[in-house]
């Protein structure tokens, strides 16, 4: 899956969960405020109705004592004269301790396991004490019940807000879907079509105008860089055929001594290194893989020939081993590079003893018995511009590597190094197919 696909995905999930969340946290909310507003509203009525009962009950008992009777039926009353304070203490040892007000009692009726739950106005004087018990059992219930409901609302308004959601999700992203299938579609295409064309004038138009106009910065830039690099190419590669013709010729004349003749022999090998070099940089910048396939026994060879010739006096051995009929999917200018810098760098790194190339079945390794390899020279030694612990006053820039690495990207070869058995270092570059 593309980072662009995910990306979008992700988008198109979030625009969901905000449509979820904000339709479910306000129904919820209102679902909560609303049952607080009933309690609190159901709780101000009911008290505030049995204030006044309560008030009524004991005015009416001052004026008629025997006069018991409850102000509403749907209330229990009860008058506690001082004689009945002691038995009220032993049989409802709360309404003993209460005092004047409206108190909330719940709890299980222990005859009928049935819940219950009511509320208790209370008016305490010297010459007695009234109770006054509201029943709010139902009320309950209806409470319980229309908790249910809000409960049900959420959930369904969750749900809705979910399929909105989705819907506006679907609208929003379709544009940005579109520029992106669009965008797809001009992949590898040389001349894309402009974009805007295809969206009013809104964000994504002008998202679109953009791209139409980034678009046309870097095709502009490709197309110069393309022509610079073809200019260079037939701008170095004229003066390199004149050189390759003059020491061809130089060289065919018998009456040559060896030391002159070795001396146009290196020539003819530089050039051939600068031909190749050309031919490689050349794909590299137009990304484009060559055509051939390369015996690598033989590109080996040529290069330890041409680094024995450049060696002199120096104490170190060039050996090849291994698999001598090793072939490779690629032009040999482009092997040619990849192999001339790893064992260009064993030699150079090599004061003493040995450089080996060992060809295997799909790879060949480089082993010297130089000065070895750090741990971060190990990690950075392919970055462009970097120089090992151990290249002190060497001559180069530190782009050789890089440029073995952009040729393995190329081709789909994979290179690394790590350091030797005993010392050392041992380079190996391994092909992807044979």
């Amino acid at each position: 899956m593309s980072k662009r696909r995910t990306f979008r995905r992700r988008l198109r999930t979030r625009i969901i969960l905000s449509f979820f969340l904000l339709g479910t946290g306000l129904t919820a909310l209102f679902a909560y405020l609303t049952d607080m507003a009933r309690q609190r509203v159901e709780n101000e009525l009911v008290e505030d109705v049995m204030n006044q009962n309560i008030d009524g009950y004991a005015r009416r008992f001052y004026l008629d004592p025997n006069n018991t009777d409850l102000p509403v039926q749907q209330m229990y009353g009860q008058i506690v004269r001082p004689d009945g304070f002691e038995k009220l203490r032993q049989e409802e040892p709360d309404w003993y301790e209460f005092k004047d007000g409206i108190h909330n009692l719940s709890g299980v009726d222990a005859e009928t396991g049935a819940p219950f739950s009511y509320k208790l106005a209370v008016r305490k004087t010297p010459d007695a004490w009234f109770f006054l018990a509201y029943n709010m059992t139902q009320s309950s219930k209806g409470q319980m019940q229309l908790k249910i409901w809000l409960i049900v609302a959420v959930f369904v308004f969750g749900a809705l807000s979910l399929l909105i959601g989705w819907w506006s999700a679907s609208r929003v992203m379709s544009p940005v879907s579109e520029l992106a299938a669009r965008l797809r579609a001009y992949r590898g295409s040389e001349n894309p079509k402009q974009l805007a064309s295809h969206f009013p004038d809104d964000e994504v138009g002008e998202l679109a105008k953009a791209l139409d106009d980034y678009s046309d910065r870097l095709t502009e830039m490709v197309q110069r860089d393309r022509e610079f690099n073809a200019d260079v190419s037939h701008e170095l590669r004229t003066p390199l055929a004149v050189i390759r013709g003059a020491t061809e010729l130089m060289l065919s004349n018998p009456a040559l001594d060896d030391k002159l003749r070795q001396r146009l022999s290196r020539i003819q090998r530089a050039e051939q290194q600068c031909t190749d070099l050309i031919s490689s940089l050349l794909q590299l910048s137009r990304n484009e893989r060559g055509q051939g396939n390369a015996l690598v026994a033989k590109v080996v060879e040529q290069l330890l020939d041409a680094h024995r010739a450049q060696m002199g006096n120096k104490p170190l051995e060039l050996h090849m081993q291994g698999e001598s009929s090793l072939t490779v999917d690629a032009p040999e200018a482009a092997l040619s590079v990849a192999l001339g810098n790893l064992i260009g760098n064993a030699v150079k790194y090599t004061q003493e003893g040995s450089v080996t190339v060992r060809l295997l079945a799909d790879a060949v390794e480089v082993i010297d018995t130089g000065p070895g390899l750090s741990e971060e020279d190990a990690a950075r030694l392919f970055e462009r511009g970097y120089r090992g612990a151990h290249a002190g006053r060497s001559q180069g820039g530190g782009i050789g590597l890089s440029i073995v690495s952009r040729l393995c990207d190329l081709y789909g070869w994979q290179v690394g190094v790590h350091p030797g058995k005993e010392k050392g270092v041992v380079a190996t570059l391994k092909f992807s197919s044979t």
